[in-house]
C-alpha cells in the first residue's frame, strides 16, 4: 500500500528543522517549532501550536486552539531544555494546553490512546497513564502522576504532586488534593475537595475484572477504610489479607508508594451516591 504524502497547509509554518513521518497534515495557521517531531499520520487542525522539544506520537489528532509543548507555568523555569511527549492515537480537542517540564523532572508525558476534551490542562511534569479521559476543562496541576484507564470529571481540579491510581474515576467540579487509590471514585459538591464514596465497578468490569475480583477489592477497600482502629492499622490488615491478590493488591501497593500527598479517605456510608459503590448485584 502507498504511503500517505505529508501536507503542509500553505498558512502554515513548519520550522525546517521539525522532524514529520509520513501522512502528516499541518491545517491553515498551525505552528510547528524546530524541536518538534510527529509521528506518521499526526493531523493538526487549524490554529495548533507545537514547540518545545516536543514529540506527537503516531495517528494522534489536534484540534484547534491547542497549545502543546509551551514553557511550563513555574517560576523557576529559566528556559531549560525540557520535553513533553505526547503518545499513539490521542485525540486532542479544542484549546488544550499541554506545558513541557521543568527540570526538576525534565519532562510530561502523557500515554497513548488518551483523550482529551476542550480546555483540558496538563501542567509541567505530569506522567499520565494510557487510555485516559479528561472531560471539559479538567486540570492537572504541576508533577500530578495519573494511571491507566482513569476518567478525569469536567472542571475538576487536581492539587500538585497529587496521584490518581489505575481505573480510578474523578467527578465533575471535583478539587483533588489528596491522592486518589484505584479503582476509587471522588466526588466533591460544589467544587469542594473530593472524597471517596465508592469504587468504579462499572469500570472494573469493563476492565475484565471477575466478580470474585470485585468481591475482592470491595473487601480490602472495606477493610482499608470502615475497619477498626486507625488507619495504618487498618492497612495492616488490609496488607496481610489482600497484598498477594493481583487486584485487591494493588490498593495496598500504591497507598504504600505514597509520596507527599496522603491518601483520600472515604466518605460515611451514609453519603454514598446512589448507583457508585459495590452492591449486592455484584457479589
Amino acid at each position: 500500500m502507498t504511503s500517505r504524502a505529508t501536507e503542509i497547509h500553505p498558512l502554515a509554518y513548519v520550522a525546517p528543522a521539525a522532524r514529520l513521518g509520513q501522512g502528516v497534515r499541518v491545517g491553515p495557521f498551525c505552528t510547528v517549532g524546530p524541536d518538534v517531531e510527529l509521528g506518521d499520520g499526526v493531523t493538526l487542525h487549524s490554529h495548533v501550536n507545537v514547540d518545545g522539544h516536543t514529540s506527537i506520537g503516531a495517528r494522534s489528532e489536534v484540534f484547534p486552539f491547542a497549545s502543546i509543548g509551551t514553557a511550563p507555568q513555574d517560576l523557576s523555569y529559566k528556559g531549560e531544555p525540557t520535553t513533553a511527549s505526547i503518545g499513539e492515537d490521542c485525540v486532542i480537542r479544542e484549546s488544550v494546553t499541554i506545558n513541557r517540564g521543568t527540570p526538576k523532572t525534565g519532562a510530561t508525558v502523557l500515554g497513548d490512546r488518551c483523550f482529551l476534551m476542550a480546555y483540558a490542562h496538563v501542567a509541567h511534569d505530569c506522567r499520565v497513564g494510557n487510555n485516559v479521559i479528561f472531560a471539559n476543562a479538567a486540570t492537572l496541576g504541576g508533577h500530578v502522576k495519573v494511571g491507566d484507564y482513569v476518567f478525569l470529571g469536567g472542571l475538576c481540579a487536581v492539587h500538585q504532586f497529587t496521584r490518581i491510581g489505575d481505573f480510578a474515576m474523578v467527578g465533575g467540579v471535583t478539587g483533588v488534593k489528596d491522592d486518589v487509590i484505584p479503582y476509587g471514585m471522588a466526588f466533591g459538591a460544589n467544587g469542594t475537595s473530593g472524597e471517596l464514596i465508592g469504587l468504579n465497578v462499572v469500570g472494573m468490569k469493563r476492565r475484565g475484572l471477575s466478580r470474585d475480583d470485585v468481591r475482592t477489592v470491595r473487601a480490602c477497600y472495606e477493610t482499608l477504610f470502615y475497619g477498626v482502629g486507625t488507619f495504618a492499622e487498618r492497612l495492616a490488615d488490609a496488607t496481610a489479607a489482600y497484598r498477594d491478590h493481583p487486584a485487591a493488591g494493588r490498593l495496598i501497593a500504591f497507598i504504600e508508594a505514597g509520596e507527599k500527598r496522603p491518601v483520600m479517605m472515604a466518605a460515611p456510608k451514609k453519603t454514598r451516591v446512589a448507583g457508585t459503590g459495590p452492591t449486592a448485584a455484584d457479589e
